[in-house]
């Protein structure tokens, strides 16, 4: 079964690829592999302040999702990717705080759940003070291709 086929069975639909925010370009390609920069979630605030963890994967999810579509406008299918390689994910956290792997399961979890086995991936789930624009998390990942 194609991506595209699996992602409209799962019932989701990819946003837009967003534009960079700043000086920098949304995604690069180096031989097999797509790095795409971090995808910022639309939620704001702080995990262990102003949002439950819950509400924190919800965001990864949107991450997810987000860097789902960039990979789509990298490679013109998600069809071509053969492995999620890595996830980087960042949460605007108080210093008291300790679930980000939990946070960032929400897009863990997504990349699973549309690639299989292949959406496992090595990861990292750390704690920010702040990030851009106050949102609560941000995502970046690697992804292979043929």
């Amino acid at each position: 079964m194609s991506i595209e086929t699996k992602l409209a069975d799962l019932g989701i639909t990819l946003p837009d690829a967003p534009a960079p925010a700043a000086n920098y370009v949304p995604f690069v390609i180096t031989g097999n592999l797509l790095f795409v920069s971090g995808q910022i979630s639309p939620a704001k605030g702080r995990l262990g302040a102003d949002l439950a963890v819950e509400e924190g994967a919800e965001a990864a999810r949107a991450c997810g999702l987000a860097l789902l579509a960039q990979a789509r406008a990298a490679l013109g299918s998600l069809d071509r990717v053969t492995r999620v390689v890595k996830l980087a994910g960042f949460v605007n956290s108080t210093p008291e705080f300790t679930d980000q792997p939990e946070v960032i399961n929400g897009c863990s979890n997504l990349m699973v759940e549309v690639f299989g086995d292949l959406g496992r991936h090595a990861r990292a789930a750390v704690s920010a003070p702040a990030l851009p624009r106050g949102v609560a998390v941000e995502i970046e990942a690697v992804f292979e291709f043929a």
